[in-house]
C-alpha cells in the first residue's frame, strides 16, 4: 500500500473528526455533526479533483474513504470530551489534516502532469478548503481569513516537497518530513499566536 494512499486515508479520518467536533457549541444532532464531518473530510479533495479534471472523485472511486469518514465521526463521538480538549488546546486535528492533505494533494496533482506551481497550489487547496467549508457551515469565520499561520506553511512546504522530489530524495522520507514540518510550524504558530504581517495598501 503506497504512502500517499495511507496518508490520504488518515487525513480523511482526522478531518472528519475535526468537522464533527466543530458543532460542539451548535447543539447539533448526529446527522448535523456527521454531515459537517463528511464535507470537511471530502471538501478539499473534491475541489482539487474537479479543478484537475480527475474523475471519478476519489471518495466516489474508493469506498475506503467513506469508511474512514464514518470511523472518524464515530471516534469523535466515543472520545468526545477528550478530543475536544485536545482540539481546543492546539487545533490538533485541523493541523494533522492540513499537513497530510497538503502533501497528498501536491502528489496527486504532480501525478496528473500539471506544472509544479499548480501542483503546490492544489496541495494547499486540498488542505484548507475542507476547513473553509466546515467553518462556513458552522457560521464561523474561516481560519484562513483569521490572523493565523494556516495556509502559508502548506503552500511553502508543498514547494519544498516538490524540490525534494526533484532532488530525488526518497519519496517516503520526503512525504513524512514535509508532513512533520507543517505540523510543527502550525502548532508553534498556534501556541505562540504567530501571524503573517497585515496586508496594507502600498502608498
Amino acid at each position: 500500500m503506497e504512502i500517499q494512499y495511507i496518508l490520504e486515508l488518515i487525513g480523511t479520518f482526522v478531518f472528519a473528526i475535526s468537522g464533527a467536533l466543530a458543532v460542539d457549541e451548535k447543539d447539533q444532532d448526529w446527522f448535523g455533526a456527521g454531515f459537517t464531518g463528511f464535507v470537511t473530510a471530502i471538501g478539499g479533495g473534491t475541489l482539487r479533483d474537479i479543478l484537475l479534471g480527475s474523475y471519478p472523485l476519489v471518495w466516489i472511486a474508493d469506498v475506503q474513504f467513506l469508511y474512514a469518514i464514518f470511523a472518524g465521526i464515530l471516534f469523535a463521538s466515543v472520545f468526545y470530551k477528550w478530543l475536544l480538549r485536545l482540539r481546543r488546546t492546539l487545533s490538533l486535528f485541523d493541523t494533522l489534516g492540513i499537513a497530510l492533505f497538503t502533501i497528498v494533494g501536491t502528489e496527486k496533482a504532480l501525478s496528473l502532469g500539471v506544472d509544479p506551481v499548480i501542483a503546490a497550489i492544489m496541495g494547499m487547496f486540498t488542505a484548507v478548503m475542507g476547513g473553509v467549508i466546515r467553518d462556513t457551515l458552522t457560521n464561523e469565520t474561516p481560519v484562513i481569513f483569521q490572523k493565523e499561520v494556516y495556509a502559508s506553511p502548506c503552500l511553502a512546504w508543498a514547494f519544498v516537497y516538490i524540490g525534494l522530489a526533484n532532488l530525488e530524495v526518497h519519496r517516503t522520507f520526503a512525504f513524512l518530513l514535509s508532513v512533520l514540518l507543517i505540523i510543527v510550524i502550525r502548532l508553534v504558530a498556534v501556541k505562540y499566536n504567530l501571524s503573517l504581517p497585515k496586508f496594507k495598501r502600498i502608498k
